[in-house]
């Protein structure tokens, strides 16, 4: 129990909760739990496998936006057949970067609904890149 509460301290407000859905960061697995901090004046940070991974934000090549919609099937076999009508709504991030020795590396994290938007616009402001939005749905939902 300290263990799990010693590392929502460690976060504290330093960023948002995300999962890393994948990509290229070293010794970190796919659907991991993470945290993204953007609140660094020169670099992101993003806390993953007990490590914390910077990129400066000179070195972010891309930043995209998407959305995953799908039905409540789950939900609507345990619940109730309302959730049939219901969708999900998954939002996804894809930061795409050159390491310290120039390779192209990217990492995918899904974010919470009401982190996105905050998200988005940080790192459009610190890294001067414009967010590229899979569809028109992703452009309404990260504009808002």
């Amino acid at each position: 129990m300290l263990i799990a509460l010693s590392s929502l301290l460690l976060a504290g407000d330093t960023g948002s909760r995300v999962l890393y859905a994948g990509g290229t960061v070293p010794g970190v697995s796919n659907k991991s739990t993470a945290w993204i901090d953007v609140h660094q004046d020169d670099m992101l940070r993003l806390h993953a496998g007990g490590k914390w991974f910077t990129i400066p934000y000179n070195n972010v090549t891309t930043l995209e936006y998407g959305m995953r919609v799908s039905r409540r099937y789950v939900e609507a076999v345990l619940i109730s057949p309302a959730f049939l009508f219901a969708k999900k709504k998954t939002h996804y991030l894809t930061i795409g970067y050159t390491d310290n020795d120039g390779q192209q590396q990217a990492m995918v994290l899904e974010v919470n609904k009401n982190d996105i938007r905050p998200l988005l616009v940080s790192l459009e402001a610190r890294t001067g890149k414009v967010v590229e939005f899979q569809d028109e749905e992703a452009r309404k939902a990260g504009k808002g």
